[in-house]
Formats: structure tokens, sequence, C-alpha cells
């Protein structure tokens, strides 16, 4: 069989962006209260207020609104009105697929309520249809950060198998209404980010938060099995996968121990995965429950669905990579060290195009299913010139150099779907709630503290990607 020398002709050159990040309108329309409502911006960030995991305290009062105190994802880049004006500078872009996520809130403002709220659903329909008629496929998460509030005060969020209930009502209600419409379907954003799995529990609801932790993520495995069993009356018509961030880290030296270390860290990322595209729970992970004391529930109920509703491919979130050092870093999964070979974002995220190359390879060898990246992009500060010009040279660079190892890695072997730009338009940053962060090819005019007319502006990436797409990649 000849090998591919260039990206396919159906390749799904896209965009990505969250509800909750974009959208605002955080009260409108009959929606409820999300997590991410409560994410309140800090004018003064230390380092660590600014990493990748740092988002909501998690704390008695996290659901509290603090008077004085601004939580721009409640009001994002005002996407939910404008909506219809950034579809339009999506197709003169070019993009073939944008990825967005329902706001679970706007569709069962509480969770847990038996019929959804038509309003809500009502604007993801006006949205899907925008995009169809431009042409642009709809990727649609179904979870993206965005439970609910009153699940987790009144269930403990994924600590709870009541929660599986409602997101299986969600799915149930999402599938019936939009299969004719939506094929690709991501169950979690970055189901493996420990950190965000803990903000659907409070303090006091788990006596245990590692424990709590993995079983919440239990619940989760099970609930997109689920949705892959509801998922099966409509045949082919839908794919349902599942999404991790790629966490997968070199070993500090090659040094036996630091070799092992990583290794097994790296398992314990692979995990979500496994479960979802091989239908178990691997050895490596009994090991690690049983060394942490940790009892986690899995019925016998559980594993059948599992096994018999694996996942149809596998997305994938790729920023950059670091390192284990067994005498440095411990087990906990977001504890790594810098790589001293790379260069690093302002955020400390180190660039790293050839391992993309790599994380590909080695997800497409293990579970030999379709992938799709569904977000890969460069956080940096814009400046607007006299002119109204932003030169955003940077970002130009960080996307070409991973497109031409997306590249390399379908000439591998790889078989890969698509790639969703974070972000074809600047958001609010998902963990530090900044504007300043900024990831689109589109400027918005809106600063960290509010002030802005939210006014649409190109960069230089807007022409550039636009040409990397109506070339299928051939011009990067």
């Amino acid at each position: 069989m000849k090998q591919p020398t260039q990206f396919p002709q159906n390749f799904l050159w896209g965009g990505g962006i969250a509800a909750n990040q974009a959208e605002g309108a955080y009260n409108a329309d009959g929606k409820g209260l999300s997590i991410a409502d409560f994410h309140a911006y800090k004018s003064k960030q230390s380092a660590d207020d600014r990493l990748e995991h740092a988002t909501i305290e998690v704390d008695e009062d996290m659901f509290t609104t603090v008077d004085g105190t601004y939580y721009p994802k409640r009001n994002g880049v005002d996407f939910y009105h404008r909506y219809k004006e950034d579809i339009q500078l999506f197709k003169e872009m070019g993009l073939k697929c944008f990825r967005t996520s329902f706001n679970w809130a706007r569709i069962f403002p509480n969770g847990d309520e038996t019929e959804p709220n038509e309003a809500g659903l009502q604007f993801y329909d006006r949205l899907i249809d925008e995009l169809l008629a431009n042409d642009i496929e709809p990727v649609m998460t179904i979870s993206h950060y965005e439970i609910p509030v009153h699940l987790v005060e009144q269930y403990g969020g994924w600590l709870s198998r009541k929660t599986i209930d409602c997101y299986e009502n969600l799915c149930r209600v999402l599938f019936g209404r939009y299969h004719k419409k939506v094929k690709y379907w991501i169950t979690f954003n970055q189901i493996n980010l420990l950190s965000f799995n803990s903000l659907s529990f409070k303090q006091g609801q788990t006596d245990n938060t590692l424990q709590g932790t993995y079983q919440a993520v239990h619940h989760q495995f099970v609930a997109q099995a689920k949705a892959k069993q509801l998922a099966k009356q409509y045949g082919d018509a839908i794919e349902i996968g599942t999404m991790l961030s790629d966490k997968i880290a070199h070993p500090a030296t090659c040094k036996p121990e630091d070799v092992l270390f990583n290794y097994r860290k790296n398992q314990m990322e692979y995990l979500f995965s496994d479960v979802a595209m091989r239908g178990y729970y691997p050895g490596y992970a009994y090991r690690f429950f049983a060394d942490n004391n940790l009892t986690i529930e899995i019925t016998e109920a559980d594993e059948k669905l599992l096994k018999e509703n694996t996942m149809d491919y596998l997305s994938l979130s790729y920023y950059y990579t670091k390192v284990n050092d067994a005498e440095k870093n411990s087990f906990s999964p977001m504890d790594k060290t810098k790589n001293p070979y790379l260069k690093a974002s302002e955020w400390g995220w180190e660039i790293d195009p050839l391992g993309l190359r790599t994380a590909l390879n080695m997800y497409y060898d293990r579970y030999q299913c379709k992938l799709f990246l569904t977000e890969n992009g460069l956080g940096a500060r814009d400046t607007v010139t006299e002119t109204g010009e932003i030169h955003d040279d940077y970002r130009i660079d960080y996307i070409k150099q991973h497109a031409i190892q997306m590249r390399e890695a379908i000439q591998d072997g790889v078989e890969l779907l698509g790639y969703c730009l974070w972000a074809p338009i600047d958001i609010v940053s998902c963990s530090s709630a900044e504007m300043d962060k900024r990831y689109g090819t589109i400027y918005v005019d809106l600063d960290n503290e509010g002030n802005g007319n939210y006014d649409r502006k190109k960069k230089d990436s807007f022409f550039w990607y636009k040409s990397v797409i109506e070339s299928n990649g051939a011009n990067l």
C-alpha cells in the first residue's frame, strides 16, 4: 500500500472553542449556573495562578459571588449574540469544521430536570444550522467544564452515580435532536486533567480527595460508555470519541530510575484512553489503587458496559511537553520538570513540535484507531498597531511547525481526521481567566477586566491559516 505524503483530501481543517469561555450570556434565556460562572479573574496573579491546572479554588465558598469581583466567563466574548458574525469570519478563513461545546446548564439549568430548557436548545439549533449553512461541520463536546452548580451542591457532582443518570439524559436529548446534523461528538473535554475533575465536588463531600477524584473519573467512564450505548441506535450517523490532554512526558535522563518513573507516570495518563478504547482497567491501574489505599467502586455491570461500548475515535489536545525526574518530581500528574532543550511561552508551556509527531504515533500504535487533534495553539500577548493590525508571526510559526509534524505523522501511517486550531478567535483563558493570553487568529477588543467593545479584528495568522486551508496544507 502506498503511504500518504500529504494531508488527505477530506482532512478537517478547523478551529475550536468552549462554550464557557466564549458564549457569555450566563443568565440568559433560562440558563442555570455552571461551575465556570464562578471562575474569578485575579488582577495580580502569581506564577502558580497562571499554570494550566490553576482554576477555581475548591472550597465551601467556591460558588459564592463576591461583590466587586469580575467573573470573565459570565461574559465570554459574547459569542452567544455574535455567533453569526463570527461564523462568517470562520467561513472567510475557510474552516472545514468548528468545535464547540454544549453548556449543560443552558439545556438543563440544574442538571437533574427531566425536561430540557427549550430556549437553551434553540440557541444550539441556530448555531448548528448556521455552521451547516456555511459548509462548516460542527464538532460538539458534550461536557467541557460546564457541569451545573446544582449537581455539585446537591450530589457532589461526579462523586455520585446520580450525575451519570443526568449526563445520560443530556445525551439522550442531544443525540435525538442533532443526530442528523452532528457527526463527531466528544464525551468529555480532557478527561484526564484531574484538577478539573476535582471541580465536580467540594471540600467536605469526600474524606479522601484522591479516592474521590478517581471515583469521579470512573463515573465519567461509565457515563461516556452509556453515551456510546445510546449512540448505537443511530448507526453510522454519529461517532463518539473521548478526549485527552496529551501529558505523555519524557524521562529526565536515561538513568533507569528516571525511565521507570516516567513510564509509570505515563501509564496513568494512558489509563483514560485505555479504558475508553480497550474497554477495561489495566493492571497498572489496580496497582496504583492498591499502592495508594484507594477503593474504587467498580461493579460487574460497569465492567460489562465499558467492554461493550468503547469509543469510535480518540480526540487529543496537544500544547507542550515536560520531563519526569525520579528525584525531583512526585507521582502527582502535573508535578513535572521543565525540559531544558525547549523554549517556552510566557505561561511556561514548552514548545515541542517534534513531540506532537511522537505523541500521534504512540497513540496510533497503541490503539490503531482514528485520531482527531482538536486542540493545539499558542497563548500569547498580541499588540494592536496604530493602524489596527496585529502581527503575530510567533503564532504562525507555532502552528506551522506543528502542522509540519502532523504531516510527518500522517506519512508515518497515522490516521488523522483533522485539526482544530485553539482557537480561531480570542476567548477567556480556561485556567487563569485572562484575556491577555490570546490564542485566536481573530482579535477581540476586550481586556482582563472586561473593558472593550468586543470588536473583531483579523490578525496576520488569520490570512496565513486561510492560505493553509485553501492549499490543504501545501502552503505551510
